[in-house]
């Protein structure tokens, strides 16, 4: 088949000239160009521009976590074969990773190549600021654009109090378009439409947030099985479970995942910081370049916080996500685990001198 005709049966999932320039030494080997829609026990649905391909990936299933192939890769496929196999992924341009909830150091790769992390958030419930903060970190990581998605926005007919909703939202997402959608009655489903036609989207969030809903109202199609919520606390069961990429009748494709109940960080400092983008910038007015914004004099921080321009929630919150990507960091980090170590040891001595100090002017 010629590169032509190749590009043309490809370019809906996202094929372009850079990629074909990187399978071009692949392409001299007589494999096939595709992009993986669908993995499970260790073999992938592959699109190619012949059609769906099933594929073994005993060859590219290394030991790091992290590089086994993924829904969203693309991919250089055996033309032929039984078993076929997939025989390497092209580099990824952006990988959508969390921590494993295993105690081992690891990370789970969800997507690859995606341009647009949308976050699903229902208004069935309460909003979990500290939890869109959560999924804005991984986003951010991951060379993504985010965009929140506040879903059932029928379920609040008031304007004001739903406007109020995204107001709050927006002031914990900066730089993050905010949208509130309505998959029953199709309301802010067009601009979401016209955000994930240019390219790849994720779709990410609890059970219960409507992801699926969703993803059927923005495909056209009743694709994605759907499951109530209960009623008590908004949550569902995970209607979806495996990571399936969908080709959108506006462009662009669409990879739905399963509810994520756990979202652990993953060496996502630099999306922490993106995240808390207003303390990042009040920290570097602060006198000392290593304050910790604790009790240091003269930091930028804690006289935001003291004026009421920065809210204790959001403080608080910035220092638990970058408390647990330290850790999960030093997991892996022997010489960073032993500088935690030695700070942990030097707080307890101040605290102890300090108490010494204290017990001195009592007596």
């Amino acid at each position: 088949m010629s590169s032509t005709s190749v590009s043309t049966a490809l370019a809906p999932y996202g094929w372009d000239d850079a990629w074909a320039d990187e399978f071009a030494p692949y392409d001299s080997e007589g494999l096939l160009p595709g992009r993986v829609v669908r993995v499970d026990r260790g073999q992938c649905d592959v699109v190619t521009a012949g059609g769906l391909l099933r594929a073994d990936t005993a060859f590219v299933t290394p030991h790091d976590p992290l590089r086994v192939v993924c829904t969203g890769d693309w991919v250089a496929v055996e033309p032929a074969g039984t078993p076929r196999y997939v025989r390497t992924c092209l580099p990824r341009r952006t990988a959508f990773v969390r921590s494993t909830s295993s105690k081992r150091s690891e990370g789970q790769i969800l997507a690859a190549n995606v341009d647009h992390a949308i976050v699903a958030v229902s208004l069935a419930v309460e909003l979990d600021l500290g939890r869109i903060e959560r999924f804005l970190a991984l986003a951010w990581e991951s060379g993504a654009q985010p965009v929140v998605v506040l879903t059932k926005a029928d379920l609040v007919p008031d304007a004001v109090t739903l406007s109020h909703l995204v107001q709050d939202v927006e002031t914990t997402a900066p730089g993050v378009p905010v949208l509130a959608v309505s998959a029953v009655g199709g309301d802010g489903l067009d601009v979401l439409a016209a955000v994930v036609a240019g390219g790849t989207s994720v779709l990410l969030g609890q059970s219960g947030a409507g992801k699926s809903t969703l993803a059927n109202a923005l495909l056209g199609q009743d694709v994605m099985e759907v499951q109530a919520t209960r009623d008590v606390d908004g949550k569902g069961r995970h209607t979806t479970t495996t990571r399936n990429l969908l080709p959108l009748p506006g462009g662009g494709v669409l990879i739905d995942t399963p509810g994520l109940r756990g979202v652990g960080l993953w060496d996502a400092g630099t999306g922490v910081g993106q995240v808390f983008a207003e303390i990042e910038e009040l920290a570097g007015d602060c006198r000392f370049h290593d304050c910790a914004h604790e009790s240091e004099p003269g930091c930028a921080v804690l006289a935001a916080l003291d004026s009421g321009e920065l809210p204790v929630r959001r403080l608080e919150s910035y220092r638990k996500l970058l408390r647990e990507n330290q850790w999960i960091v030093a997991k892996t980090d022997a010489r960073l685990r032993a500088e935690i170590r030695k700070d942990w040891k030097r707080k307890g001595a101040e605290g102890r001198a300090a108490m010494e100090a204290k017990r001195g002017r009592q007596r």
